[in-house]
């Protein structure tokens, strides 16, 4: 059929044509950032889950329908290996010129200003990666001691009040979070309580992989009484066939039942997977309805296309030892696997794995769902994995 209009969207972070599935969670956020606007007290939101399950999708359109409510934003993604400092100054920045809306800074605005360079000059010999300069003169005093918990609290908290003058809130949106350092990481829940118990509308709305439960109560006892920590999983068989099907129907085109079962069968209802094979089944069909011989072929471009990028992009970033660690527990199956039963694999102890597990928690590729368990974060990576490397054991 017709490529130009293909309406299939696989890409990171891409809207997908029929958003199925979510509207409460969208409603239920909504709600919370309208409540921290109006000055009464909500739960910032933390979205956790897989690869694949749309967590970058739903943050930014929580963010878009915010800013057109008029809520100010602060949008950034976190890195390995980048300091929080690095990722908040210029996005807050931003942040702070939109709030001037071109004209002369306000009073509390300008203020703001002068925190988030006080914060900027005394971070920047602890924190190298910082490599904005902001152009306004500090003031003495105001988030410029070089301690990030209490300098973070001050530049926040100046920050609400800037917004408050503006009528609007300001919320943090991450996305990535896991990879903002533990200590760091503790830093900034602790400025967001402050700016509850202060009731300044400044909050944040944040996405990353499962260890982010785990890791925020490790870095502060009280996070779960912060955050609503909500699970973000693969749609069920419902609504993965409305993103599956709606798309189509709305070009005129349709999907025989058989073609539908083997799409959600191989993509178990995972988001980014059913745009994939969406696409792919598109292209391959001549028309209308896409028949099953169409999404069989489509599957064997698909896992093609899969594994060339979305896959192989995190398989490059492993060592020959992680590799290896994956290439056990993709042999045990999908997971979670206790983490001696792939020490077994191996034929290695426990004690002399376990750095190696750690170190693909650290890059994202596993995490550990209970005591002792190990899964992968990317869905299907199991199958990659036996495609892609046979098991070596020494």
């Amino acid at each position: 059929m017709d490529p130009r209009k293909n309406p299939y969207a696989p890409g990171a972070g891409t809207p997908p044509p029929e958003l199925a599935g979510r509207d409460e969670l969208i409603e239920r956020a909504a709600v919370a950032l309208d409540r921290i606007q109006a000055g009464r007290p909500a739960r910032s939101f933390i979205l956790h889950g897989l690869r694949g399950v749309g967590k970058t999708v739903l943050l930014n359109q929580i963010r878009l329908d915010a800013e057109a409510r008029g809520i100010a934003s602060v949008r950034m993604e976190a890195h390995e290996g980048r300091s929080l400092p690095a990722l908040l100054i210029p996005a807050l920045r931003s942040a702070l010129l939109r709030l001037s809306r071109g004209e002369a800074l306000k009073d509390n605005v300008l203020k703001g200003m002068k925190a988030l360079a006080g914060f900027t000059r005394a971070l920047k010999v602890k924190y190298q990666d910082i490599e904005i300069g902001i152009d306004v003169d500090s003031e003495t005093g105001l988030a410029d001691s070089g301690d990030l918990d209490m300098d973070l609290s001050d530049l926040l908290s100046t920050l609400g009040k800037a917004s408050v003058e503006q009528n609007t809130a300001i919320v943090l949106y991450i996305d990535e979070l896991q990879y903002v350092p533990e200590n760091q990481f503790s830093s900034l829940i602790g400025a967001l309580h402050n700016m509850a118990q202060e009731q300044l509308p400044v909050t944040m709305i944040a996405a990353g992989l499962p260890q982010l439960v785990s890791r925020a109560g490790n870095a502060k006892s009280y996070a779960e009484r912060l955050f609503e920590f909500v699970p973000i999983d693969r749609l069920n068989d419902n609504d993965a066939r409305k993103a599956l099907t709606v798309p189509a129907e709305n070009e005129g085109v349709t999907f025989s039942p058989d073609a539908i079962s083997d799409i959600l069968r191989h993509t178990e209802g995972y988001p980014y997977f059913l745009q994939e094979w969406g696409k792919h089944s598109w292209e391959i069909a001549d028309i209308s309805p896409i028949a099953f011989e169409d999404t069989r072929r489509a599957t064997v471009t698909a896992l093609a296309e899969l594994d060339a990028s979305f896959f192989h992009v995190r398989f490059d970033r492993l060592t020959p030892s992680q590799k290896n660690y994956m290439r056990a527990m993709a042999e045990l199956g999908s997971g979670p696997h206790r983490s001696g039963d792939i020490a077994n694999i191996l034929n290695r102890k426990i004690t002399t794995v376990a750095p190696i597990r750690n170190s693909l928690i650290s890059k994202g590729m596993v995490y550990s769902p209970s005591h002792g368990d190990t899964a992968f974060t990317v869905p299907l990576f199991h199958d990659f994995m036996k495609r892609t490397m046979p098991l070596d054991i020494p």
